[in-house]
């Protein structure tokens, strides 16, 4: 059964991306720190070309992610914000469906990365995704809009944060704009690391 994710990293006080972001620092002001535990793990180096790495609980967390995604869903900013965009050959290699409002041919990358660019709504672009997942999970990528646009039309089933311990004090919430509803998450599993504290919930609908 296919399960719809969200899966980011995360500052202590709730931000996961700083200020001023821009195609040059598609992360915004200090967006570094939440993601330097990501960089020397052994599945994310795997996942990029390379050898070597940590190969501990935050390396099989990460690698669980890869093994279980069977598509992406991505806002045209997060798109537009990759490097140029993303690459010859962009780590998803998965079919990957971008919300925009600007039409334009599907492009096809190598390792199995092609970007399909969904003009006609967030429900369009999840059914497209699923089509193609081979009961595999979709997971809603990013940015924040894109990820708090799903939650609000209640379509994500889980949800994983990655809490890393760092104070960002501005920058873009997670969870801002999500309407008065009141939303019931159940704790699925707790990892704490050195790193950081991986947090996965079940999103009761």
């Amino acid at each position: 059964m296919t399960v719809v994710t969200a899966d980011l990293a995360m500052s202590l006080d709730g931000f996961v991306a700083g200020t001023d972001i821009s195609p040059d620092n598609p992360g915004g002001k200090g967006a570094e720190a939440l993601f330097q535990w990501i960089h020397n793990l052994a599945s994310w180096r795997e996942r990029q070309g390379m050898t070597g790495g940590e190969d501990n609980e935050d390396s099989e967390i990460m690698r669980e992610w890869f093994d279980s995604t069977g598509a992406v869903v991505m806002g045209r900013t997060m798109y537009d914000t990759g490097e140029e965009p993303w690459g010859d050959e962009p780590p998803f290699r998965t079919p990957v469906f971008v919300l925009t409002h600007r039409p334009r041919r599907t492009l096809v990358k190598e390792g199995g990365t092609t970007f399909t660019f969904v003009t006609d709504g967030i429900h369009s672009a999840l059914e497209q995704a699923k089509a193609v997942c081979g009961g595999r999970n979709v997971d809603i990528a990013g940015g924040a809009r894109t990820v708090q646009q799903y939650l609000r039309a209640g379509l994500i089933d889980e949800l994983q944060l990655h809490v890393v311990p760092v104070l960002f004090g501005a920058g873009l919430r997670l969870f801002d704009d999500l309407g008065a509803e009141r939303r019931r998450l159940e704790i699925v599993r707790v990892v704490d690391t050195p790193l950081a504290t991986h947090l996965k919930y079940r999103v009761h609908k």
